[in-house]
């Protein structure tokens, strides 16, 4: 039996974490990863794992990417899911009811996605409500924007009710290594959609940002952790609007 699904996963230097994503794939037809260059085993575990590696370099366009894999798939339907991310059964079950359906006039679905940081289940804070679209068919959309990038679907899209379970930033290190390189691909695409920063911006939107997360989102319910997280976060900000600064003042 069939399940009529072809996930994709992007993926550079993922040892660590790959194993455990593609085994919450097994459920699918076809499992297309799409591999910029890894200098590490990551795509000799994919392939040990009976996944189909290809290999394109990134060039900091994530939608670009996603949709070359989504060029790749042959299913009716479209898995997208990151490296650190797993797929559980209940998840599982869940998918294939609903895609399995005769008569199914929706083109894709939202997923919840629970995020571990440090050991502990982040509730609360930005990432506590995040709903992501990642399966749809094939043919119902495109990609766009190279940093956040956006599924853009045509059509019916509904909800999944259990959760992706995600599992980033395994060092404080390795998170504001990635703050840091996601915000100068933030920067240029707000300079790319014509968005322009002034200082009222870069000091007053990062403070909403903190406030906005450790607050009014009830992060501080996340302990010391709920409270690292809503400071790099407005880390975050502070550097895309920035470093956007530097970049009309050049």
């Amino acid at each position: 039996m069939t399940s009529n699904i072809s996930a994709v996963v992007i993926t550079r230097n993922e040892e660590q974490n790959i194993k455990n994503c593609l085994t919450g794939l097994k459920f699918c037809d076809e499992v297309i990863v799409i591999d910029d260059y890894s200098e590490d085993k990551t795509a000799a575990i994919a392939k040990q794992m009976g996944a189909k590696v290809l290999f394109r370099s990134l060039n900091e366009d994530f939608s670009g990417q996603r949709n070359f894999g989504l060029s790749k798939a042959k299913s009716k339907w479209v898995l997208f899911v990151d490296a650190d991310e797993i797929i559980t059964p209940e998840l599982q079950k869940e998918i294939l009811q609903k895609t399995g359906k005769q008569v199914n006039y929706t083109s894709g679905y939202f997923f919840k996605r629970t995020d571990y940081i440090w050991g502990t289940e982040v509730k609360h804070g930005e990432v506590g409500d995040v709903r992501l679209l990642r399966l749809a068919k094939r043919n119902a959309g495109r990609w766009d924007r190279f940093v956040h990038e956006h599924w853009h679907v045509i059509g019916n899209i509904e909800d999944m009710n259990n959760p992706i379970k995600h599992y980033p930033h395994p060092t404080v290190a390795e998170f504001l290594r990635e703050v840091n390189h996601r915000s100068t691909l933030h920067a240029l695409a707000n300079k790319k959609e014509g968005k322009t920063s002034n200082l009222f911006i870069v000091v007053f939107y990062p403070l909403y940002k903190f406030i906005y997360g450790f607050f009014l989102r009830a992060g501080f319910l996340d302990g010391m952790v709920g409270f690292v997280v809503a400071v790099i976060m407005s880390l975050h900000s502070f550097l895309s609007w920035s470093k956007l600064w530097f970049m009309q003042k050049n």
